[in-house]
């Protein structure tokens, strides 16, 4: 992994192919002889000659030579093409950038030199030999230890990249497994970064890593800080316990804080440490993390997303963020009902954006009033999985949530929601709606309160549900 690369070797009958005009890269108009002058001066950089300059030097080792720059960002933006990218893996460019990001301390030349990789792994072929490549894989993820933010990002997308691939993606699993101190280092970016594109980027691989990998997942919500690699044990002084939740909590205030639309992958994450009871646990056994993330995600929902003042179509852009978020928050509802932040009398808002969304969902899969077919009950509950299999996902998840809310509700908190126009006849309407007939116990229950509540409404909604009948 030391040793310097080999400069690449001349293509065989050079010349007769310059004669000929055969020294353009593929189909590309772009010079191999040029792309050689380049890819030499970058073996230069890392020389024995160049590394192991003087401490006076260490400064202007640092910084990247403007004409260099200029050169190798062509580079940078030619990866882009599949015949520069395999051209580029033909003469062992790969083998140059890990000289480059093992010896060099500039950190642009760092970040351009991962950013091309990351374009060449974009092609299946190169990301399948990058992968394969023992030494290089380790060089790479010891880049995510780096300070500088470009070059985390240029990082960070190559690993996403990689994990993309299905044909490679268990072979960067482990390695990110045998290097636990990764762990650390994304714990940090998560907690103190305000680099929002880094942030985003660092997510989508946290999400895909857990995606892929529950064992990964699990371990990564067991685990506090490890040593960072490469650092004695004796020289470190004691490193702050980095907890997963609080880091990802800190990540998508952040990214709030500058555009919501970008939460989908945080939130998603979240979703994903509630498939597993120590995920769960995770969010809500610390009393503090789990109130944080509860009002987040409910300030998201009653005062950010899918708001009264939005067409309903709206629905169809946040389907997949709601999705998590309101998956979460049944979750964590489910799993600490004795929390004072849980309280439904506090949380009545909460069934108002329930309900909202439900009927947005409505109007999305409304059908047009020309329809020739008749506008009764069963042709409105229209199969969502034939329109769209997310707002299926999105409706599950919405009923189970209101179900839970409903058996929860006391006289007085209904009373409380009559009044407050949350438990309105229209609003009602629409909750039985989808509610009927899989909740039908649940229902039956809440119309028995709402009797003794206001009579009048509870008979209006019987007349509308004649199942509802309740026996009184």
């Amino acid at each position: 992994m030391d040793r310097n690369p080999s400069p690449p070797p001349p293509g065989r009958g050079q010349e007769e192919e310059e004669v000929a005009g055969g020294d353009c890269i593929g189909s590309t108009v772009y010079s191999k002889h040029w792309l050689f002058g380049v890819l030499s001066g970058l073996i230069q950089i890392v020389s024995p000659e160049n590394t192991k300059s003087s401490s006076d030097d260490e400064e202007q080792q640092t910084e990247l030579d403007e004409e260099m720059e200029n050169e190798i960002c062509r580079v940078w933006d030619m990866s882009m093409d599949e015949d520069v990218a395999l051209f580029l893996q033909e003469f062992n460019a790969p083998d140059i950038f890990m000289g480059v990001l093992a010896k060099s301390k500039c950190p642009r030349l760092r970040e351009i030199c991962v950013g091309i990789l990351g374009n060449m792994a974009c092609f299946q072929e190169i990301c399948v030999s990058i992968s394969s490549d023992k030494n290089l894989g380790q060089v790479l993820l010891h880049c995510l230890y780096d300070s500088d933010p470009p070059t985390l990002l240029e990082t960070s997308r190559l690993l996403l990249t990689c994990l993309s691939q299905a044909e490679v993606a268990s072979v960067w699993v482990e390695r990110i497994r045998e290097h636990p101190a990764i762990y650390d280092s994304i714990c940090f970016i998560m907690s103190s970064s305000t680099n929002v594109d880094l942030l985003v980027k660092v997510g989508d691989v946290v999400d895909k890593l857990f995606d892929l990998d529950e064992k990964l997942m699990l371990e990564w919500v067991r685990n506090g800080a490890t040593q960072p690699l490469d650092q004695p044990q004796e020289e470190s002084e004691e490193q702050p316990v980095f907890r997963l939740v609080p880091c990802i909590l800190e990540a998508a205030k952040q990214v709030r804080s500058e555009n919501p639309e970008w939460l989908d992958v945080y939130m998603h994450i979240l979703q994903l440490l509630t498939t597993v009871d120590d995920g769960i646990q995770a969010i809500v056994h610390c009393p503090d993390t789990g109130k944080d993330i509860w009002n987040l995600l409910f300030d998201l929902v009653c005062h950010e997303f899918c708001q009264s003042d939005d067409p309903p179509i709206i629905l169809q852009e946040q389907k997949t963020v709601l999705a998590s978020v309101f998956s979460v928050l049944s979750a964590i509802y489910a799993s600490q009902t004795e929390q004072e932040y849980l309280k439904i009398e506090k949380d009545l808002p909460l069934i108002d954006s329930l309900i909202r969304v439900l009927q947005n969902m409505e109007q999305c899969q409304k059908k047009p009033e020309n329809s020739t077919e008749s506008n009764t009950e069963e042709t409105k509950k229209t199969d969502l999985t034939q329109d769209d299999f997310h707002l299926k996902i999105l409706k599950d998840i919405l009923c189970e949530f209101l179900s839970n809310i409903f058996q929860a509700l006391t006289k007085e908190t209904v009373a409380q929601g009559v009044k407050e126009g949350q438990l309105s006849k229209q609003k009602c309407s629409s909750a039985f709606q989808n509610l009927l007939p899989f909740y039908s116990p649940v229902v039956e229950d809440f119309i028995k309160i709402l009797h003794e509540v206001d009579k009048a409404l509870a008979n209006d909604l019987e007349k509308s549900f004649p199942s509802l009948k309740v026996q009184t």
